[in-house]
């Protein structure tokens, strides 16, 4: 019998290591076999333990820093070709964007699958390993998968009316997720409270819950969506709330609005059962006190997309809010449609303005920020425990890594450079031991 081959161990070392779930460490190191971590500490100690136990390596030094691989916690791929929606001017609210949004999205001629697998090139040429990607039509289901790139991939559900939701209906969605190319996982998006009706944002998540999967929703993304005092006595709901606005039964949050109801959609959505742990949340901009309360309650993240909000023309969301009341946060890029670029870093480098901008003044803006984009975006998909842990840099964990170019060689300072200008700075991304992106 032939004797099989050791698998090769690679030991990844940098100047500075930022494991986010352990201190940081100056010339570190981090081993990777067989797709995952098996040692993360100083550089000669990794060395040394290696060699202490006959394990053959090899080594690949990085200049700057050596991270988990970022987590965009909300985007949407298929739409990386609409770039000129986003770059035609700054807009005045959601619907103002929807309108130019709807004209490119109808034009004929769409290749979703090609215009997602260049988001997700793009994702990894930004250092992003995993990515919560809403998908609408399904030829771009296959986006992260075909880039081996883990994540979630969400199928979205939109428009439905309670007439429209039959068992028909409630099998296609079935279907269509159970065809979601796997690795990685598959969840469903049920686009937003105001584009769905009662019946369907009702049942959705029990499908979900049945299928054991993810679920992802807008939410307090538009004007519309804020809380505020209504007619007849009804003003809000809640803990403290006045009125018994669910005795209406109304059959949309857009009904509520047309009785004068001011609920938030935060509180509509929470009523109906769609928040929890299985669940987050993208933009998260309209929500009052009570409402960021119920997120925390329900173990609901939210993945926060503030250049997206910028060109809508939406209010920033309360940043220092979120993170003074302990809310769990995470950041999206959103789409190409509606931002920029598909880099993760710049948003984060403009949450630490919006968060300075309100007055947050913690000594750990930059430690929260960067976690946000990594382990907290883990969170938001459910992945930052368990067998494919990701986000963070830990033994056991997925060995999802990204080098980034910074001058700084002190901890803090290389840290505040991530944060507050780290776009474009990527130089390696390795998904699952395998490197997907080498800027060398």
């Amino acid at each position: 019998m032939g004797v099989s081959a050791v698998p090769e161990t690679v030991v990844y070392s940098a100047d500075l290591v930022f494991p986010v779930t352990s201190p940081r460490i100056q010339d570190g190191a981090v081993a990777v076999r067989n797709g995952r971590i098996l040692h993360v500490g100083d550089r000669r100690w990794v060395r040394e333990t290696l060699a202490a136990r006959g394990a053959a390596f090899t080594e690949e030094h990085w200049e700057g820093v050596l991270a988990p691989g970022l987590v965009n916690a909300h985007t949407h791929l298929q739409y990386t070709r609409m770039a000129e929606v986003a770059a035609a001017r700054t807009y005045r609210g959601f619907d103002d964007w929807g309108d130019a949004f709807d004209a490119a999205y109808e034009r004929d001629g769409h290749d979703w699958a090609a215009a997602a697998a260049e988001g997700a090139a793009q994702s990894l040429a930004a250092g992003v390993t995993a990515a919560a990607d809403v998908v609408t039509d399904r030829e771009a289901l296959g986006a992260l998968h075909a880039a081996g790139m883990h994540g979630i991939a969400y199928w979205e559900v939109y428009g439905a009316s309670n007439a429209d939701w039959d068992a028909a209906a409630r099998e296609s969605v079935r279907e269509q997720i159970r065809s979601i190319p796997t690795p990685p996982g598959a969840g469903v998006s049920p686009h937003a409270p105001y584009s769905l009706e009662v019946q369907p944002l009702l049942e959705l998540p029990d499908i979900v819950r049945e299928e054991g999967l993810r679920l992802h929703i807008h939410l307090a993304e538009a004007h519309m969506e804020r809380e505020f005092d209504g007619i007849d006595g009804y003003v809000g709901a809640g803990p403290g709330g006045h009125g018994e606005w669910p005795e209406l039964a109304a059959d949309s949050f857009r009904a509520l609005r047309s009785h004068g109801i001011g609920v938030s959609s935060t509180q509509f959505v929470d009523h109906l059962g769609v928040l929890g742990p299985d669940c987050h949340i993208a933009h998260g901009v309209y929500v009052s006190a009570a409402d960021r309360a119920l997120l925390r309650a329900r173990g609901t993240s939210v993945a926060l997309c503030p250049r997206s909000n910028e060109v809508i023309g939406l209010d920033m969301p309360p940043v220092a809010a979120y993170l003074r009341e302990g809310n769990p946060i995470a950041v999206g890029t959103d789409s190409l449609s509606s931002s920029p670029s598909l880099d993760l870093l710049a948003d984060v480098a403009a949450l630490y303005r919006v968060a300075r901008a309100q007055g947050y003044r913690g000594d750990d803006l930059h430690q929260r920020l960067f976690a946000a984009a990594t382990l907290g975006g883990a969170a938001a998909l459910g992945l930052n425990v368990g067998k494919h842990r990701v986000g963070q840099l830990g033994v056991g964990a997925v060995a999802d890594l990204a080098c980034f170019a910074v001058d700084a060689r002190n901890p803090d300072a290389a840290l505040a450079e991530l944060v507050e200008d780290g776009a474009g700075r990527a130089r390696r991304t390795i998904v699952g031991g395998a490197t997907r992106f080498d800027a060398r």
